[in-house]
């Protein structure tokens, strides 16, 4: 998805920008001279981050073995890329290997449009088809109507993410709550909270953690079928249907409960963070990327869970690295995800909070760590990775944010903003 999640604060130049000498290596396909080539790369990992970290020290370990190569690693924000990328893509300036979102609206419609360079034979040379397992892989290929699950290769996953209720253990101790383990434990304790004078739900209306409340809801009433038919076309996608509409009614009912604040509609992902990292808000839903941060800027007790009483929730593969069909040093970039998914790089993402797809489970052995790949597992094992929202039509990304945000305003009721949805999902869908 997502999902518009992360951003790259001001430090990540520090750490990562300028360029670093470093070694050549054999022929490129993509162009460019052996002995005075550069390497430019863009993702949107912050600093501090697992993958952030964990993409430092790739670089690091890039340079040992390409001396004479030049990186450039340039700061690029989720939304930036998000909207310019077609455009940049398609012109000279595009760079030799980018982090990119994953789904059939995202990495599935530049595969289709003919801007990213197809990896199949190097994803069979290099190993990589059998290293990912098939549930991470889905986002890697895409058919020629751009739609995940089969066909081509067109990005590398190296991490794994899913969404996870985040709580304050301090302030569910201050009022006497336990640990959220049915969703009627989840309800009382955000009634708790509100009788409290506290919003219990972190929230940000004018990025993506809003529209995951709305999935999470549809998905907990969902099946795999249901999955199925919205994600990968394999049947009809109603969104009157009972989990949308059991879905798009709770979320507008916890408004009027105060379990989100109107008040949030404008706020970013960013914004919603940071309101529980400051002890303002004890509960966020959102997903594993945020682990790393919280784990090195929290200053109090805080747990995760499941979503209870539902065997599904939003999770994929990460963010893909993806080479663009015009990068001029293709055979550079190949190396560089080559390195990300060796073992001291995967062992480094896991034991930073994580979701490492080829680390040795025993390198990793930060108690935080490993309760976030089990419960990974957990959710993997039981086929619980539901994508995400906005993946299934290019564009319902903003179909989304505008209309999840009329639904939090009071400005549209439940069943028009199924309507708007639908409209949009219908418009999108290709034809098969």
């Amino acid at each position: 998805m997502l999902t518009a999640r992360r951003r790259v604060v001001a430090s990540a130049a520090a750490v990562l920008a300028g360029a670093l000498t470093l070694a050549s290596c054999g022929g490129s396909d993509g162009g460019g001279s052996a002995d005075a080539r550069t390497l430019r790369l863009w993702h949107y990992e912050a600093p501090n981050s697992a993958m952030g970290v964990a993409w430092t020290e790739a670089i690091k370990e890039f340079e040992a073995r390409h001396p004479g190569v030049e990186v450039k690693f340039e700061e690029k924000g989720f939304d930036q890329i998000q909207k310019t990328a077609p455009m940049v893509l398609n012109s000279s300036d595009a760079p030799d290997l980018m982090e990119y979102n994953k789904g059939n609206a995202t990495a599935g419609l530049l595969s289709q449009q003919g801007l990213l360079t197809d990896l199949s034979a190097e994803a069979t040379k290099r190993g990589w088809d059998k290293l990912l397992s098939p549930g991470v892989r889905t986002t890697s290929q895409y058919d020629k109507s751009g739609v995940m699950g089969s066909g081509n290769w067109y990005g590398v996953p190296n991490y794994a993410e899913y969404a996870m209720v985040y709580f304050n253990k301090d302030l569910f101790a201050k009022y006497r709550l336990s640990e959220p383990k049915t969703f009627d434990d989840l309800v009382a304790a955000m009634d708790t909270f509100v009788g409290n004078d506290i919003t219990p739900l972190a929230n940000s209306g004018a990025e993506y953690l809003a529209q995951q409340y709305v999935y999470q809801l549809a998905l907990s009433k969902a099946d795999r079928a249901w999955v199925d038919s919205y994600e990968l076309y394999k049947g009809e996608a109603d969104f009157h249907d009972a989990a949308w509409t059991y879905a798009a009614e709770t979320f507008a009912d916890w408004v009027e409960k105060g379990y989100i604040a109107k008040s949030s509609t404008s706020a970013k992902a960013e914004d919603a963070g940071v309101s529980f990292l400051r002890g303002k808000a004890p509960i966020l839903f959102s997903g594993s990327w945020w682990y790393g941060r919280f784990q090195d800027e929290a200053a109090f007790d805080w747990g995760t869970t499941l979503w209870p009483d539902t065997r599904l929730t939003p999770g994929s593969g990460g963010n893909l690295w993806v080479v663009p069909k015009n990068a001029k040093n293709k055979d550079l970039a190949y190396d560089f995800i080559d390195i990300t998914l060796s073992k001291k790089i995967q062992n480094l993402l896991g034991n930073k909070g994580g979701v490492p797809v080829a680390a040795d489970a025993a390198a990793v052995t930060d108690p935080r760590a490993k309760q976030l790949i089990t419960q990974f597992d957990t959710v993997s094992d039981r086929d619980g990775l539901a994508f995400y929202p906005d993946w299934p039509v290019p564009g319902f990304y903003d179909v989304l944010v505008s209309q999840t945000q009329r639904l939090l305003t009071g400005s549209t009721d439940p069943d028009a903003y199924l309507d708007a949805l639908q409209e949009a999902y219908d418009k999108g869908v290709p034809k098969r």
